[in-house]
């Protein structure tokens, strides 16, 4: 099971809307989908709300869960055969965040390209050292058409060690024009410019993902034979 937390102490980054569109193109995948809504605010409940009050009942499945149950929940998940999870969570609320980073496997770091939102980046790398410095990267939102606003925040957040996703996601109305309607881009646009932008970071992320298995299956491996030279030494 693939476990992404979206993490961020600024408020208004997309983080919300980025869970939602990545879990809808986790699902346009064939994957059984789930996302863990940590925020009292209940965005991504009520989305999901929506969603079934459309008559979009072929998930990804929404559930609200507080941070304290979110190891139990997960567990869960797991013996259901969920096999992408994305954990949505509160801004400002840094025992989350830090529950969330935990347990994920990799940490999404929504961001407009404004020093609003990037001067918050710190804090939020503080929660990843806690957390045993997870994989993470920074995913700029909202994007502006023209200008060097993606540049400009790379060279400030290549000083805080957290690398910044090749790709990013349009200041766009598809994203709020779907999301009343309990869809995401994809659904609502498949051809327009959003659902390509969610779709490459989508495959980017379990890009990611898949290597850091890879990894992780070579180091097991590793840590095996040494235990076996050990015992026969």
């Amino acid at each position: 099971m693939d476990t992404i937390a979206l993490i961020t102490q600024k408020g208004g980054s997309g983080k919300t809307t980025l869970t939602l569109s990545l879990a809808v193109a986790a699902v346009l995948q064939g994957r059984t989908t789930l996302v863990i809504d940590l925020d009292t605010q209940g965005t991504a409940c009520s989305w999901h709300d929506r969603r079934k009050a459309a008559g979009k009942g072929d998930g990804p499945m929404v559930i609200d869960a507080q941070p304290h149950r979110l190891a139990d929940t997960l567990k869960q998940a797991r013996a259901n055969g969920v096999e992408f999870v994305l954990i949505d969570t509160p801004p400002r609320a840094a025992d989350a965040a830090l529950v969330a980073a935990m347990a994920a496997d990799l940490l999404i770091v929504p961001a407009r390209p404004q020093m609003y939102d990037l001067e918050t980046i710190p804090i939020t790398r503080e929660i990843l050292a806690v957390a045993g410095n997870k994989p993470a990267m920074v995913v700029l939102n909202s994007v502006p058409p023209f200008g060097d606003r993606q540049a400009q925040s790379g060279e400030v957040v290549k000083n805080w060690r957290i690398p910044i996703c090749p790709f990013t996601l349009g200041n766009r109305v598809a994203f709020g024009d779907a999301g009343a309607f309990g869809l995401t881009p994809q659904e609502y646009e498949p051809k327009g410019k959003a659902a390509e932008e969610v779709q490459k970071i989508y495959n980017f992320a379990s890009t990611v993902l898949a290597e850091l298995k890879l990894k992780q299956g070579k180091q097991e491996h590793h840590e095996h034979e040494t235990q076996l030279d050990r015992a026969v030494g």
